[in-house]
């Protein structure tokens, strides 16, 4: 079958500031037609490593390959890419078209092709409507369907993304990253995205890389990261999980730094120098303190100390003399009976629902 245009390589880059390594040794392939996201917190790497994909800076070595080709040390301009920042960098004198010709009127298209282009693009974003008004006449969600119908007019080989939805309500972003997404999978166009937002990354993504000091912690589709992390920083960056101090007490046991014990899944392997444990907070139930627990399950007692009500569900704090605190989180269901602040409840969880890490960061 023949490769579609927009296959990325980064071959060993790093790039260093004077004595600081912003990204160090990245290698990755991301494949054509992919939304690929780089996942991490500040200072991580994420958006120096798409300023080198953009052109914008030059890796101190390595290579980065499009199709095969370096395109390391090609100029920004010569790359074919289209991408948005978070300001929108929309001309403010120019109408909305303007804005979206802008960029063709640069590459010397025809005025017809221009015109076709424009119109398409406004389409795709459902913005025809505002071809005429000036950036300051459109809401932030607008300008970003703007921004992002820029990106995409002159059909670049892939499109790049940097924090796009960070300035927006929690209730625009969750709009715009359904049309995001399908607008990479209408255009079949290789997105990278760049974002902090473990919610924008898990909801979009064919892949994500989640970075850490210029690193990358782990690699794989949405569920493998939450699923099956392979370090503590993976389980605790994505999502809430409850974690444990351990060390190793016998085969498929573990010693909690309180003083209890924590029970593995059977053959379940360890690593020798297990040092946490993580059980995420929808992974554990609460129970009437008397009840058995079923095979499979562990289960320990505590007292609720805090009760958090978050509509949809509610998020407990169960102090155990076992284990310390734990967070329980609780899904509302007709009839259930809410647990009160100090009452004494059981707790329990499948032991294959239970992640332990050692120092190396190897699940």
């Amino acid at each position: 079958m023949t490769r579609r245009q927009g296959a990325i390589h980064f071959d060993n880059v790093r790039k260093e500031y004077g004595d600081h390594v912003a990204v160090d040794d990245l290698t990755l392939t991301i494949e054509p037609g992919e939304f690929f996201t780089v996942l991490g917190p500040s200072g991580s790497g994420k958006t120096t490593t798409l300023m080198m994909l953009a052109g914008f800076t030059e890796p101190t070595s390595g290579a980065i390959r499009v199709d095969g080709v370096d395109i390391a040390h090609v100029p920004s301009d010569k790359r074919n890419i289209g991408v948005v920042f978070q300001d929108y960098a929309l001309f403010p004198h120019m109408s909305v078209r303007d804005n979206l010709a802008f960029p063709l009127e640069m590459r010397k298209e025809p005025r017809t092709v221009i015109a076709e282009r424009v119109d398409r693009a406004l389409t795709l974003v459902d913005m025809a409507a505002a071809a005429d008004r000036l950036p300051d006449q459109l809401s932030g969600g607008q300008k970003q369907r703007i921004a992002v119908a820029r990106a995409i007019v002159f059909d670049p080989a892939f499109l790049l993304m940097d924090e796009p939805l960070g300035a927006l309500d929690r209730k625009l972003r969750q709009r715009l990253q359904v049309e995001l997404r399908q607008l990479q999978q209408a255009l079949k166009v290789t997105m990278v995205y760049v974002t902090h937002d473990q919610e924008e990354a898990m909801s979009m993504s064919d892949r994500v890389a989640l970075m850490n000091h210029g690193r990358i912690e782990q690699m794989g589709t949405p569920r493998e990261l939450y699923e099956q992390p392979r370090s503590a920083f993976v389980a605790d960056f994505l999502g809430t999980n409850n974690m444990l101090t351990v060390r190793p007490e016998a085969p498929g046991r573990l010693s909690v730094e309180n003083g209890g014990l924590l029970a593995l899944d059977d053959g379940r392997s360890m690593p020798a120098d297990a040092s946490v444990a993580a059980v995420r907070p929808e992974r554990i139930a609460l129970t009437d303190v008397t009840a058995a627990p079923p095979s499979g399950f562990s289960h320990c007692t505590g007292k609720v100390t805090h009760r958090l009500y978050l509509g949809s569900h509610t998020m407990y704090t169960v102090h155990s003399e076992t284990l310390g605190p734990v967070r329980v989180q609780m899904q509302h269901d007709d009839g259930e009976h809410p647990y009160r602040t100090g009452e004494t409840v059981g707790m329990i969880w499948r032991t294959r629902d239970v992640n332990v890490f050692g120092s190396t960061a190897e699940r």
